[in-house]
């Protein structure tokens, strides 16, 4: 079996903390260098939720996407949520590795696999690394819609394919309206609606979109929008990962036991349509 270390080293390879943003969190959290890891779950939240599922699985190893303490902290006493989380973790030999910001760029990243989730052709970064020689790494991607969808359908698709969360699809845009080309982001995606128009694609589909910068959207050009729950934007990452580091156990002959959780952290956990809202 392999060690920590061992296996932590592996998926640096896949998401180098040097390439997380400044302000970001990422790396190992807890955990004995030393230990050995025999089973490893993959999921979006650190919560407690997570983190009890983890133990009932007997993982040695969690990995988030988010963080768990994105700003600091002065204690890690179990009087707080975050607290109990790493009190449970190293009560039960639980390391914890963090892959935010640095897995959004990677190639494949985030956005590769909310794109593979609906079926999108990938043409591009639609943020290039200006560090990547090939021009493959970078946040969000732009993709082809092989063939062209309404839409109406698209949003029908996308709420298919993803995760159900409450929230669903929102969309604003002509529901007739053909869709060829789509930019995708996972996770709050509204910093980037410069880099969308400058792509010059039909739709853009990512989470956490506000009131002021989607209605400056549409009025600006006929951009499609589609947003989604934060957490069912990300959650196909779990699976890509998953899947990068089982082929890197075959390939090392650790014979590692990889699981992706299920469990659905969004946080809004209900939805109520307005009587007479547009559907």
């Amino acid at each position: 079996m392999p060690r920590l270390s061992e296996v932590i080293a592996a998926l640096e390879t896949l998401w180098p903390a040097e390439r997380a943003e400044s302000w970001d969190a990422v790396g190992t959290v807890a955990g004995d260098p030393d230990q050995e890891v025999t089973r490893v779950l993959f999921a979006v939240d650190p919560v407690q939720e997570i983190v009890d599922e983890a133990v009932k699985l007997d993982a040695d190893l969690l990995v988030t996407h988010h963080p768990l303490y994105l700003r600091g902290t002065t204690t890690v006493a179990a009087t707080h949520f975050k607290g109990r989380v790493v009190h449970t973790l190293i009560k039960n030999d639980i390391a914890l590795h963090v892959a935010h910001t640095n897995a959004d760029t990677a190639d494949p990243g985030v956005s590769d696999a909310l794109a593979g989730a609906l079926d999108l052709r990938i043409t591009g970064p639609l943020v290039p690394d200006p560090t990547d020689p090939e021009g493959r790494r970078g946040l969000g991607r732009v993709c082809a819609l092989d063939p062209p969808l309404t839409v109406r359908e698209f949003a029908a698709r996308a709420a298919e394919r993803l995760p159900a969360t409450a929230q669903g699809i929102r969309v604003a845009g002509d529901p007739e309206a053909l869709v060829r080309t789509v930019a995708v982001s996972g996770g709050s995606g509204d910093s980037l609606f410069d880099h969308v128009r400058a792509a010059g694609v039909d739709a853009f589909l990512t989470a956490d979109l506000r009131h002021h910068p989607a209605s400056e959207a549409v009025a600006h050009s006929p951009l499609a929008l589609f947003d989604a729950a934060h957490w069912a934007t990300e959650w196909p990452w779990c699976e890509l990962a998953a899947s990068q580091l089982d082929e890197i156990s075959d390939r090392h002959g650790w014979d590692l036991r990889v699981h992706v959780s299920k469990t659905v952290t969004d946080p809004w956990t209900s939805h109520s349509s307005s009587p007479g809202a547009p559907n």
